[in-house]
């Protein structure tokens, strides 16, 4: 533990500051790296955005576990997060994007983590309808012109859908669920998307 808390500390704290941001601990690095971002064209504040975003990422994943932090790989440009890596249970792979999602500034989380020896856990026929449902849910939203779609993950575990993201207003995730609700051989839709306004979603 002792060498992924210090690792790159001083650099990190320094960022921590700049960014306004307090996160315990200097254990954030890892799979991320921290790079400079004002020479990768963009702004310097927005580079700062960038870097207070992937603290407070890596700092909920390695207060989640430790093996979640060493698996999971990071990436922040513009608001805009991948995540990747192979992970042992989809459970954590939910808890892993819920995370990425909470920061405020990110705009889009790109999932590609993966479950070892992916199936679902319920065979192949469960894993087939679940990533059925996903597909048409994401479909819908792209095509709803009152929905910003790229503001949404979706995860569908054993026929329940699990929302992650940002919305723009309470009406707004009222349509996603909505969406959601309609799609055949749904059982649940579980929501832990926060609200733009920073108002609770539930």
């Amino acid at each position: 533990m002792k060498s992924f808390r210090y690792r790159s500390g001083a650099v990190l704290a320094a960022l921590a500051l700049l960014a306004g941001c307090t996160v315990e601990g200097a254990a954030i690095g890892g799979a991320a790296g921290v790079g400079i971002t004002a020479s990768q064209g963009r702004g310097f504040s927005q580079g700062i955005s960038d870097q207070a975003i992937r603290i407070e990422i890596n700092d909920g994943w390695l207060r989640y576990s430790e093996q979640m932090y060493r698996l999971l790989s990071l990436q922040v440009q513009e608001g805009r997060v991948l995540v990747s890596g192979v992970v042992p249970s989809q459970e954590m792979r939910l808890e892993a994007i819920r995370v990425a999602w909470q920061p405020e500034g990110v705009r889009e989380v790109i999932n590609e983590v993966r479950v070892e020896g992916e199936s679902g856990g319920g065979g192949v026929e469960t894993f087939a309808v679940d990533t059925w449902i996903s597909t048409e849910l994401k479909a819908k939203l792209i095509f709803d012109a009152e929905v910003s779609s790229i503001n949404y993950s979706i995860e569908t575990v054993h026929g329940v859908v699990y929302l992650m993201g940002v919305a723009q207003s309470p009406r707004e995730l009222e349509r996603v669920v909505e969406h959601a609700r309609n799609i055949a051989y749904v059982e649940r839709v579980v929501s832990y998307v926060r609200l733009n306004e920073g108002e609770p979603s539930a």
